[in-house]
């Protein structure tokens, strides 16, 4: 290997070193939100089964929960996206939660999988550019 060639292997390697961060702070975040979808699919199926003036736990996020009184009006304030809210039915915000986390699963399972590929080919960089160190080294001593 010459030098230019190490120079681009190293450069490689960097670059990997970086997508693998990107992809490690990426399947982080799918999993906390899919966290929270699951959390917020819970309340409504508490609230689903409650009835008019029956008292149930709701999180509140930071792993506290306040006990709230069922009304009639068991309709629910649900984030579509870009700041986006609407009010579902509690069976509609059910199955839009339900949708939600099944796309943030196969997000992060291909997120998963592609930081699988990209460590594996840092790894075999890595092993590259350290064979050729030795070897230079072992040359110099002679």
């Amino acid at each position: 290997m010459n030098d230019d060639e190490l120079r681009q292997m190293l450069a490689l390697m960097e670059s990997y070193k970086a997508r693998t961060e990107a992809l490690s702070r990426q399947l982080t975040m799918l999993r906390t939100s899919l966290e929270e979808v699951n959390l917020a699919s819970e309340s409504i199926k508490a609230l689903m089964a409650a009835n008019e003036g029956d008292e149930i736990m709701i999180p509140i996020g930071a792993s506290s929960f306040m006990n709230v009184k069922v009304t009639s009006n068991k309709n629910i304030i649900v984030g579509v996206g870009s700041g986006i809210s609407v009010e579902k039915t509690p069976e509609d915000a059910k199955a839009y939660m339900e949708a939600n986390a099944a796309e943030l699963a196969e997000a992060a399972k291909k997120t998963a999988s592609a930081l699988q590929e990209v460590q594996q080919a840092l790894s075999t960089v890595s092993e590259a550019v350290q064979i050729e160190y030795t070897n230079r080294q072992q040359n110099s001593k002679q």
